[in-house]
């Protein structure tokens, strides 16, 4: 799916696959090409992904002109629908090479360290001379035109290192062969077999970093297979059997029992039910009938329907999962920004210290074996050094996590929001629709007298206009008890107050006691009724019309039974958690009760939700805030860490930095959990990686020879390096393995 996405007078985000990438320093140098383009903001290249996204000025910077620049870096594009199967090639292409390097360098070996017995003389050293030719030139022709390009911008990468060392040694054995023929082994010593094995190692690296490589976007592959390669579309009287990709909106196809659906759309005819949850969590079969709204990629149940398409392939629920999750993949974490430091410089860094290494080395034996030995170290240092494994140490870690954390039901942002996620110790919660199911019922009707009629009348009229759960509840409410909605004016929403509208030439409002008295309506009146109900853990809303109080109704929400499990699990992780709702005092105090909850902000208004939020930050917490709605958005925002669930308002989900799609709030924990599961693999892998490096090196640059005569043979440097980004590569695909805490706590 090729991505340009764009909003009005905001910026532009382009998702352009990068083909050629081998490590860090390819990282770096299309990121400083493409951010030197006028009108680009950020560029962020994903190593493990093989992709940029470039966020620009709308109409600066088009797509053409950053793929050119791109191109001129030395690099080629591919869409990002192609992008596996050019991958797919790749890999082909390197399995291939390996084997034909392989064929090549096992006689190379057995002829190099037979010392002369298997063919002695001039002979053997022209077979080993041809050999390691053909794998230079063949198999690892790659690494040397990468290595040339890299060198014509003026840059430097793992290539340059590999092309370098094998270079050498191959140059060296070949100068000592032109020039002292037969007894080129025993005077100047021959290295070909260090050359082709220094190839050959290289390429079975990348053959093992590419399948390990794979399993990292595995989640996102799932997703992307649920929804079915081709659908029934109606003619008239007849089905098409016509790709999915092609289906427009108006759109008719009929999808059989036990089918998946193709698209989002709305059910024309037929019953049956819908297994929705890969996007909703809901264990049970969800009911369709003719109107019912279905998504793409779930699952048809007993009965045939006929679907209207709504939305078509790159559009539908589906689809946004899978692109959110996929740019979280090519996200970085802050963590990163010492290992980015690095890799600018990781390559020149080599290049100047296998050179003093080699001068030492002749400073130390300037004799004929001193050269020798001084050009083995040099060829180690190049080639033991991994920037592949900084390159890969924190994009691996949240490519896994990301998807695993949507097969859990969690969509987060990118790595900034799991490191920030992975050191909360604070845990603020909305309550209705968070800590409760959000479906509310009306419970008590308390009016003056004779006016119960009236009041559940300027309810229902209000109310008919409202999103939120409570305003639905008391339209459903006043319904059911005989009222009937009449037209108004002007309706108003005051966020954290309540709504109001002009109902027959009068003012009409329902809200909170404070809202009212701002428009200098007493409710007095209603009070010790009101606090009864909030004594109950119920919410009260009071009524109004023009300037009577017409009395109050009383809702009650259900709380989440997922809730106190998913709260216990934050408490025993030394997670604190407190509350903030725009409730009444009494209300929210009954429900934190209930789930153990002992720290409570009542009757806040949203700007006051974000300022709550404000002061724990200044306290030096760090803030999570867990909301539905478009009171919590503000709060969302301020966080932290903003965690909005999956069945909330559109504003609250783009606020926040984690969606919770199913499970509620038990889903808080385990997003918590593998934020700090991805940060100790973040921070493992980057102690492989320099680990690696820090020991690695001094051992190629001959630092045990002089106490313990040890010397780290170009060979083993090579099979070292490639490897090393394995390794981070498999510390990262541990983290496939996380669970739930509440599955792993539960009996």
């Amino acid at each position: 799916m090729e991505a340009t996405l764009s909003r009005d007078d905001g910026p532009e985000v382009d998702d352009i696959g990068v083909v050629g990438m081998t490590c860090a320093a390819c990282v770096g140098r299309i990121e400083r090409a493409v951010a030197a383009l006028p009108g680009v903001r950020a560029v962020t290249v994903d190593l493990a992904g093989q992709r940029a996204t470039v966020t620009h000025e709308a109409g600066k910077a088009p797509r053409p002109v950053i793929e050119a620049a791109i191109r001129k870096a030395g690099y080629e594009i591919a869409s990002l629908a192609d992008l596996e199967n050019v991958e797919r090639r790749a890999d082909g292409a390197r399995r291939r090479d390996l084997w034909i390097a392989v064929g090549l360098t096992v006689p190379l070996l057995v002829l190099g360290m037979s010392h002369d017995r298997i063919m002695p003389g001039l002979p053997g050293a022209l077979a080993q001379l041809v050999l390691a030719l053909a794998v230079l030139g063949g198999p690892g022709r790659g690494y040397f035109q990468r290595a040339f390009k890299a060198a014509r911008n003026g840059t430097s990468d793992m290539s340059t290192l590999v092309a370098l060392g094998a270079a050498a040694s191959f140059a060296y054995s070949t100068v000592a062969v032109l020039t002292q023929g037969a007894h080129a082994a025993h005077t100047m010593g021959l290295y070909f077999e260090t050359a082709g094995a220094i190839v050959t190692f290289s390429i079975f690296g990348k053959v093992l970093e590419a399948r390990a490589s794979r399993r990292l976007g595995d989640a996102v592959k799932a997703l992307s297979l649920l929804r079915p390669r081709t659908a029934q579309r109606l003619l008239g009287e007849s089905e098409v059997t016509t790709p999915t990709e092609s289906l427009v909106a108006g759109d008719v196809v009929r999808v059989r029992p036990g089918e998946r659906i193709p698209v989002d759309g709305t059910v024309g005819e037929g019953t049956s039910s819908a297994d929705e949850s890969m996007l909703t969590g809901e264990s049970l079969p969800v009911e369709k009938n003719p109107g019912s709204d279905v998504f793409a990629g779930t699952l048809n149940g007993h009965g045939a329907l006929s679907v209207r398409v709504a939305r078509a392939v790159g559009e539908t629920a589906l689809d946004h999962v899978v692109e959110a999750v996929a740019r979280a993949q090519s996200s970085r974490a802050p963590i990163a920004r010492t290992a980015d430091r690095l890799s600018r410089v990781f390559v020149p860094a080599i290049l100047v210290l296998s050179v003093a290494t080699f001068l030492l080395w002749m400073w130390l034996d300037p004799t004929g074996s001193g050269f020798s030995t001084a050009l083995q170290r040099w060829v180690a240092v190049l080639v033991i050094a991994c920037p592949c494994a900084l390159g890969l140490a924190t994009p691996a870690a949240i490519r896994v996590a990301t998807g695993r954390a949507a097969e859990l039901g969690i969509l987060v942002k990118g790595g900034d929001a799991l490191e920030a996620a992975s050191k909360v110790d604070l845990v603020l919660f909305d309550k209705t629709g968070t800590l409760t199911l959000g479906k509310p019922s009306l419970t008590a009707v308390i009016a003056g007298p004779g006016e119960e009629a009236e009041l559940l009348a300027v309810a229902a009229s209000l109310e008919v206009k409202s999103e939120h759960p409570v305003g639905r509840a008391i339209l459903q409410g006043a319904r059911a008890r005989g009222a009937r909605s009449a037209h108004v004016d002007a309706f108003y929403t005051e966020p954290g107050g309540g709504v109001g509208a002009t109902m027959s030439g009068e003012p009409v409002r329902i809200g909170t006691a404070p809202w009212l008295a701002r428009h200098g309506l007493d409710t007095d009146a209603f009070e010790a009724a009101a606090d009864a109900q909030s004594s109950l853990g119920h919410t009260v809303s009071f009524v109004a019309k023009g300037r009577r109080v017409l009395g109050l109704l009383a809702v009650a929400d259900t709380v989440d039974p997922r809730a106190a499990a998913g709260l216990r699990e934050l408490r025993e992780a030394g997670i604190e958690t407190a509350m903030v709702t725009g409730d009444r005092q009494a209300t929210a105090r009954a429900i934190a009760a209930e789930l153990g909850i002992e720290r409570v902000f009542a009757e806040t208004r949203p700007e006051e939700k974000a300022q709550v939020v404000a002061r724990e930050r200044a306290r030096g917490r760090i803030v999570a805030m867990v909301g539905d709605g478009i009171n919590d958005a503000p709060a969302l925002a301020a966080a932290h860490v903003g965690i909005a669930m999956g069945t909330g308002t559109d504003i609250a989900e783009a606020a926040a930095d984690v969606v919770l799609l199913r499970g509620g709030v038990a889903g808080v924990p385990t997003a918590l959990a593998l934020a700090r599961a991805t940060l100790r693999t973040i921070r493992r892998n980057l102690f492989f990686a320099f680990g690696y490096n820090v020991l690695g090196i001094p051992l190629a640059a001959g630092a045990l020879h002089a106490w313990l005569g040890f010397q780290l043979s170009p060979m083993f440097a090579s099979a070292a390096m490639s490897l090393s980004s394995v390794s981070v590569l498999g510390s990262s695909l541990l983290l496939r393995r996380f669970r739930n805490p509440l599955e792993r706590t539960s009996p």
